[in-house]
Order: structure tokens, then sequence, then C-alpha cells
């Protein structure tokens, strides 16, 4: 495997995107790129960079003579990524489990545990390791294209996953869901599993419109 070399923008990129989603920086929270280019150490060139990628991947709203602003969470937001998701990954985790390699089963199987582990003790990675269970389900299929989607949609769903997991027993629930899912899949059960993960996702749709109705 070649070694990957990210750029400082595609660095800053990451590590921005990542306090959004894990809600370290709020909706509605103007970035300060001053402070923020000072606390990082870099130019506000490549931070500019990362922040209007950041826009461009719906994570970021920009306002003239304002700046940037944490884009907030929204129920048609959620309405519509959740019907993409729905739409995607289902058959493309279907598609995988048939030909999801020993490798493939063992990458998959270490995510759960590593999602399983950050539930109970460190709650700010829980939708970061979710998102790459999720993932780990769709890239043995090995469509790189429709990969990209899936996780740029998965991206913008963690922060709507977070907020949905706020009740109580509904990690269990997600526990339990995936712990099946995982077997189905690793079984080569593609249209049961294509199912699941269906049912796995309005499920949390549904959550979320009780939630944001409330």
């Amino acid at each position: 495997m070649g070694l990957v070399v990210q750029t400082l923008s595609e660095q800053i990129f990451t590590l921005v995107r990542d306090r959004i989603i894990s809600g370290r920086l709020a909706s509605d929270t103007p970035i300060r790129q001053d402070a923020l280019a000072a606390e990082l150490g870099v130019s506000k060139i490549p931070l500019r960079e990362a922040l209007a990628r950041l826009e461009q991947e719906g994570l970021l709203l920009s306002q003239a003579n304002r700046g940037f602003f944490v884009r907030p969470l929204s129920a048609e937001e959620a309405e519509e990524v959740f019907a993409l998701r729905l739409k995607l990954e289902p058959d493309a985790v279907g598609e995988a489990s048939e030909v999801a390699t020993d490798e493939d089963k063992a990458t998959a199987r270490a995510a759960l545990d590593a999602l399983d582990k950050a539930a109970v003790s460190d709650k700010a990675a829980v939708g970061k390791l979710n998102r790459a269970f999720h993932m780990s389900l769709v890239r043995p299929l090995g469509h790189p294209l429709t990969t990209q989607i899936i996780e740029r949609l998965n991206i913008i769903s963690e922060r709507y996953v977070g907020k949905h997991l706020e009740p109580a027993g509904r990690d269990d629930r997600a526990h339990k869901e995936h712990l099946a899912m995982l077997e189905l899949w690793s079984q080569g059960k593609r249209i049961e599993v294509a199912g699941m993960m269906y049912d796995h996702i309005e499920s949390t749709l549904e959550d979320l419109r009780r939630e944001f109705r409330g």
C-alpha cells in the first residue's frame, strides 16, 4: 500500500470536520478564523481552503461579511440524507456481503468491537466509529464512486446519529442490530442483510422525526 500524504489543507479539513461532527463545534457556531489559525499554527490560506471544502460537504454555511458558521441540524436535511442512504446503502451492503473476503470480515468485526468499546468508555468517538463500521460493510463491494457517495452521506448523517442516540436505550438497540447485521453479512446473506440495513436506517430516521417534532 502506498503512503498517503495529506496536504495541510486536507489535514485542517479533517480536523475541523471531526470537531463539527463530534459536536465540539455546535450548530450556528461561528468559525473564528484568526483564533483557529493561531491554535493550529497555520496561515489563513489553507484554513480558508479547508473551510470552503467543508461548506461544499454541507457542514458549514458562509455569510457575506460574517464568515463561516456550523450548519444547523434540521428535519429537512435529515429527511434528505437518510432517504439517499436508504436508496444506496442497503443494496451496497447486500452486494458486498457476497464478495467479502475473510480479511474483510475480520475488519468489519474489529470495527464493531471498537464501536462497542467506545459506547462504554468514549462517547465522543461513537459517531466516527459507527461510520467506520457501516463503511466496513460497504467497501468490499469495490465500487469507488458508490463507496465515496455513501461515505459522504454517512459523514453528514453522523451528527444526526449522535442526536438519535441521546435517549436512553437506543445504543443497546443499535448494538443488537449491528451484531445481527454483521452475522448475516458474514454469511453472505445478501437479501436478509440488505433488508435489515434498510430497517436499521429507517428506524433511525423515524426516531429523528419524533425528536424534531418534540
